[in-house]
């Protein structure tokens, strides 16, 4: 299943308070595997970046002066997320923006049913724990030491790694069969039981084992001894056991 893993940098907090979007940080991931495919702008927003913006993700006035306006990267943004889900850390806050954006060009809002918001995600795992994504670094050990400041890319490359522990961990890819599960489940490993081409080479003495036969004679020929040595001649077949 293909996913974009998605963070913006914005002017501000609000778009209805006339802030834009400056950056947009895209990747592409199949069946939660980032597939190198990436999409990264930077942009205009017509007017001026706050210096309290500017403090958070680095991108002045003056930087972003010669950037493309949101109108003209539109269409490439489109086209490189396509239908697919959004996977994006605090999703009500970028999806303002975006559909804000997508509105100032006469385009139809990306719904909220196609998007997936991690954060909603962190608080269902980890109810009462902190849910930013320095904190779920932090939580999954997730190299942040980049993260000097904030930006659409970096972030969405962290996301993708937080994301995936979200979902079940590093060994989510891993595919079992059936049987295979149903072991697991129960606690136990699955390991074939192979037999040896040729016995190993006894190591008693000639005179260990007559004793040996001697005092098996003894015992008798319904003894539990006797039943042992019926089975062990018999050659088992190979076979899948739990252990």
């Amino acid at each position: 299943m293909r996913e974009i893993i998605l963070d913006t940098e914005t002017t501000g907090l609000n778009p209805a308070e006339g802030h834009r979007l400056v950056e947009i940080g895209c990747l592409e991931i199949v069946n939660q595997i980032a597939t190198g495919a990436v999409y990264h702008v930077l942009i205009n927003p017509e007017r001026d970046v706050p210096d309290d913006a500017y403090r958070i993700h680095g991108h002045s006035t003056a930087f972003l002066a010669d950037k493309p306006a949101f109108a003209t990267i539109a269409p490439e943004f489109l086209a490189f997320i396509g239908g697919d889900r959004l996977v994006i850390h605090n999703a009500e806050f970028d999806m303002r923006f975006i559909n804000a954006e997508l509105a100032k060009i006469g385009h139809d809002p990306i719904p909220s049913a196609r998007v997936v918001d991690t954060l909603a995600l962190a608080r269902r795992k980890h109810p009462g724990a902190p849910a930013s994504l320095d904190a779920l670094c932090d939580r999954y050990r997730i190299d942040r030491s980049r993260r000097i400041k904030h930006g659409a890319l970096l972030d969405a490359e962290i996301l993708v790694e937080v994301y995936g522990e979200l979902l079940g961990g590093r060994q989510r890819s891993l595919v079992f069969s059936a049987n295979e599960r149903a072991i697991r489940a129960a606690g136990t490993l699955a390991v074939e039981r192979r037999l040896r081409s040729a016995p190993l080479p006894a190591l008693l003495t000639e005179a260990e084992s007559s004793a040996h036969a001697g005092h098996i004679k003894t015992l008798g020929e319904a003894s539990i001894w006797r039943r042992y040595e019926e089975r062990g001649a018999e050659k088992p077949a190979a076979r899948l056991v739990a252990t």
